[in-house]
């Protein structure tokens, strides 16, 4: 993948590519001084079963059955797999470390996609802690990525705390949403159309087609990779309890499906009247879509809670039900993501404002650091430059680090609150914006978006 177009999605020679590319040699080598080997795992290959019982090990899970290697197995090929081995240990087919990744789709401020490296089966054995396992693995991954052509990496986190040091920032929160139905009241929309319950296979189609239509829509969202649809619908063979998942669609006066969700109601066995439905799934085309299946499962007979999770932090739903507090939210840091390419990330979102601001980006392990020019045009759109040591533009300086710059990326947290936290410092404080105001606020306009970012789905 040779000077990618930013806007442009990933080709499947480039992901082919990656997923066969050999490890980072620089982490290889710092691996074997330490005893420690480090390389690819192959899907289809007799190290899948191992690499798989280490992941689900590292998650707290329980061991894999054959059936569930299986099904696993099928449903991986598209992801790059890394292990570490110790060879002296009883078990030197086991991998004490464990890694996964694949080129996805990030879609930025402005509806455009950026090529990302995304990141996720994490583990490491109790056993090899601190040994610079981790370290090892995920600066191998971001080099990796780099040497393809890519400029983003992304993750989703369960320890939030490791991964700054590696240049990710918290780009995009989750929301996780508790209602108590009677007292929420509905004031929304109440749309023609009509709501229907239809099978888990059915959704199961359903869900990719609706998402393909709508992700470009909100920065944060990712191409879903074809397993995880299984996974939301229930119907992954080896999946526990599959069937207590029900699903619904809303199709609109015109008979066009808009939109499908798919929940699970839990009892209350003490009082039959106070059920929890948990929303697994909600995928809405259209604003009347989003009205209509909310408005259902607010409403379902003999339910006193609705949970659903990984919502965005700014719902229309909160405005959509006559008492707020009946909604208890909670939002917390959810998509991180890393900039490996500042010129062609920068360059492939749009800005909320004309103008021009000296980036000078710290980065720990220098793949992306340096000074650069942005200039943003009247359309939003922005071109990126590397300044020269002695080049001093006319315009305000910034400076932070690659992990700061990431966060502000998907317009998810402004310049401005990160400066008021001292993660950001401005150094030229002579400069003014075009209407007189200070350089951070001109500044943090240019970087602005209109829409809050999300990411509906753990990965």
């Amino acid at each position: 993948m040779n000077e990618p177009d930013a806007n442009a999605p990933a080709g499947e020679s480039d992901r082919a590519a990656f997923r066969a590319g050999d490890v980072d040699a620089r982490s290889r080598e710092s691996l074997a001084r330490t005893g420690l080997d480090y390389r690819r795992v192959a899907v289809d290959g007799d190290g899948y079963a191992p690499w798989l019982q280490s992941v689900a090990r590292g998650f707290q899970d329980g061991e894999r059955s054959d059936e569930q290697i299986a099904a696993a197995r099928e449903r991986s090929g598209y992801r790059r797999l890394t292990g570490v081995f110790d060879g002296a240990g009883p078990a030197p087919e086991t991998p004490v470390a464990t890694i996964a990744s694949w080129i996805g789709e990030l879609t930025v401020p402005g509806g455009g996609v950026v090529p990302s490296c995304a990141i996720s089966a994490v583990t490491v054995a109790p056993t090899h802690r601190r040994r610079g396992v981790a370290r090892a693995m995920l600066e191998g991954e971001l080099r990796a990525a780099r040497d393809a052509g890519v400029p983003m990496a992304m993750l989703t986190v369960s320890e939030s705390t490791l991964y700054g040091r590696y240049g990710f920032g918290p780009a995009a929160a989750g929301a996780s949403w508790r209602i108590e139905t009677r007292r929420a009241g509905w004031v929304g929309p109440r749309p023609d159309g009509r709501i229907d319950f239809i099978s888990r296979e059915r959704v199961r189609e359903l869900l990719p087609m609706l998402h393909e239509r709508v992700r470009r829509r909100t920065a944060g969202e990712i191409d879903v990779p074809g397993g995880h649809w299984d996974g939301f619908a229930g119907t992954n063979p080896t999946a526990e309890k599959a069937g207590d998942r029900r699903a619904v669609q809303y199709a609109d006066a015109d008979g066009e499906v808009r939109g499908a969700a798919v929940y699970t109601v839990r009892e209350n066995h003490d009082d039959f009247t106070k059920a929890t439905v948990e929303v697994r799934y909600l995928l809405a085309e259209t604003d009347a879509a989003y009205a209509a299946l909310w408005r259902f499962l607010l409403e379902l007979d003999l339910v006193a809670e609705v949970h659903a999770a990984e919502l965005s932090a700014d719902e229309p739903l909160l405005w959509m039900i006559a008492d707020q507090r009946a909604a208890k939210v909670t939002v917390r840091d959810h998509q991180y993501v890393r900039i490996i390419d500042v010129v062609a990330a920068l360059e492939a979102r749009r800005y909320g404002a004309a103008g021009r601001v000296v980036l000078d980006v710290s980065d720990p392990l220098d793949l992306a650091g340096g000074r650069c020019l942005l200039e943003v045009d009247e359309a939003g759109a922005g071109r990126v430059r590397r300044l020269a040591d002695d080049e001093e533009p006319d315009a305000p300086v910034v400076e932070l680090g690659i992990a700061e710059l990431s966060a502000t990326y998907l317009g998810g947290v402004s310049l401005a609150t990160l400066a008021a936290a001292g993660r950001v410092r401005v150094t030229d404080a002579s400069h003014e914006g075009p209407d007189g105001t200070g350089p951070i606020a001109a500044a943090t306009r240019l970087l602005s978006w209109h829409t809050t970012p999300r990411l509906s789905f753990w990965y």
